[in-house]
């Protein structure tokens, strides 16, 4: 699980919005329709690894 505080400060590496958490182990940017996936604990932020929602 992420924490909030780190929740608050991670942005979209693509277009710099927010993300948000998907539960269980993906953060979505609402902006650019993608998942980023959370593995052991720890996002993944790379454009390369974003999924299509």
């Amino acid at each position: 699980m992420i924490s909030q505080e780190l929740l608050e400060v991670l942005a979209c590496p693509k277009c710099h919005t927010k993300v948000e958490l998907k539960e269980p182990d993906h953060l979505r940017c609402p902006q650019c329709k993608v998942l980023y996936p959370i593995v052991d604990g720890i996002p993944v932020m790379l454009i390369e690894e974003a999924k299509p929602e």
